[in-house]
């Protein structure tokens, strides 16, 4: 059921000691990723979220790639059991109406991995912090981290508000900890304070969405497959992501400018945007729009450090990449690996400098920039992937590799060196168009 407000959740009030191994501010996948792993190892985390718990947040489709992090955390069962719906494909329509075949995982990868879930963040991100709990870390929401605390340049703890349950304020308690990790998502609350974060000027997008009961769905193998959804002109993308209860998420992204003109409200740019993707329209002809107009503006970015001493970034926190492909949660999930294994490595040698807490960089920024370049060429006004492929058909396998997520995987990246410095133009409609004829 999708809701706009959750009650407070009764494992979110814990009681809050003075000091931990390591504070994360952020109770998003990355954050639970990592408090989860690092409790696993015995390590004393506090995860500390601002919202009650459940949240309502967006970015519902997973890639077959969240198999592998949601294994190592003891999920899988779980989301087998769960009545989130399967995914098996991925589907594109260009123009408005062109529909492609779908796209099967299975038929790269048989392995169970291929089959992922539509999931409701609320419901999905409870899930992961109630297994953090349950692995021993404390948490606790309504937690508002004001500050943090500096010694002889080290950041060594918190300075938090905890909120009653009503909402009542409270005094700032001083928490302190060998390592704070910032999993604050998109407010980046780490790096926007120190001035680390650089958005992409190629990227600046932004977008509108909702939610609606009643649409069409494909039948079978297909009913939970995600639909990226092209207009007439290329001007903007709609995904659309079949979630439970009859309902559907649907948002639309396109430049900055063309869906936040002066004068047009996100209703009539949504109305517009609709008018020109009629094959998003037929599936739509009998539904009924059952949740408000959400928006986001010009979120791809990234951090220019990842760690310093006694901090590291994780997550949304560090970087964000344009969600055409729904890579936001498995990065999440990837990054929370990655930084969980950093601090364990550096909690067990006495060492929380920014080398020892920020070793994993390098690693995911390889598979980050692989996102990033098929972002790129989806959005590259010239660049046909069928054209590509036709003359490059030894790197289908590397295209359907990124694709499912499999972005960290050796030799992925020798596609984008064959591809050459494709890139979109700013403020240029989008056209994703050839993808269509993979």
């Amino acid at each position: 059921m999708i809701q706009s407000e959750y009650p407070t959740t009764e494992n979110a009030q814990q009681e809050v000691a003075d000091a931990y191994d390591v504070i994360v501010i952020g109770g998003g996948p990355a954050g639970a990723t990592v408090g989860a792993l690092l409790a696993e190892w015995g390590h004393s985390v506090l995860i500390l979220e601002r919202n009650t718990v459940p949240r309502f947040h967006v970015g519902e489709s997973l890639i077959p790639e969240t198999y592998w992090p949601l294994k190592r955390l003891g999920l899988i069962d779980q989301l087998k059991e769960s009545a989130f719906p399967k995914k098996f494909s991925v589907q594109f329509v260009s123009e408005g109406w062109k529909e492609s075949a779908p796209f099967y995982f299975d038929e790269h990868d048989p392995h169970e991995s291929s089959q992922t879930w539509q999931v409701e963040r609320a419901d999905f991100d409870k899930m992961l912090l109630d297994n953090a709990v349950a692995k021993g870390v404390t948490l606790r929401s309504r937690a508002q981290v004001l500050d943090v605390i500096f010694q002889n340049d080290r950041i060594v703890g918190v300075k938090a508000k905890l909120l009653g349950a009503s909402g009542e304020d409270s005094d700032v308690k001083e928490i302190r900890s060998r390592v704070v990790c910032d999993a604050s998502g998109v407010s980046a609350f780490l790096s926007s304070r120190m001035e680390l974060k650089q958005s992409d000027p190629l990227l600046k997008k932004g977008t509108i969405w909702t939610y609606f009961r009643g649409a069409q769905r494909d039948s079978g193998k297909d009913e939970g497959a995600t639909l990226i959804m092209q207009t007439e002109g290329k001007h903007s993308w709609f995904w659309y992501i079949p979630l439970r209860d009859d309902v559907v998420s649907i948002g639309c992204t396109g430049d900055m400018p063309y869906m936040f003109a002066k004068g047009s409200s996100v209703e009539k740019t949504f109305a517009r945007e609709l008018d020109r993707c009629p094959a998003l329209g037929k599936r739509l002809e009998n539904a009924t729009r059952c949740l408000d107009f959400f928006t986001t503006k010009d979120y791809s970015y990234r951090a220019k450090r990842a760690a310093g001493d006694g901090w590291v970034l994780v997550g949304d926190a560090y970087g964000f990449i344009d969600p055409v492909y729904s890579s936001g949660v498995l990065l999440a999930l990837k990054g929370g690996e990655f930084v969980a294994d950093a601090v364990h490595e550096a909690l067990q040698a006495d060492d929380v400098s920014e080398a020892q807490l920020g070793s994993w960089k390098e690693g995911y920024d390889a598979g980050l920039e692989n996102f990033r370049r098929l972002v790129y060429a989806f959005y590259a006004p010239n660049f046909s992937f069928g054209e590509f492929l036709r003359e490059h058909p030894q790197f289908k396998s590397n295209l359907v590799d990124v694709l499912i997520g499999a972005v960290f995987k050796p030799g992925v990246s020798d596609m984008f060196e064959a591809m050459g410095d494709i890139r979109p133009t700013p403020n240029e409609p989008a056209t994703p168009d050839a993808i269509t004829e993979v």
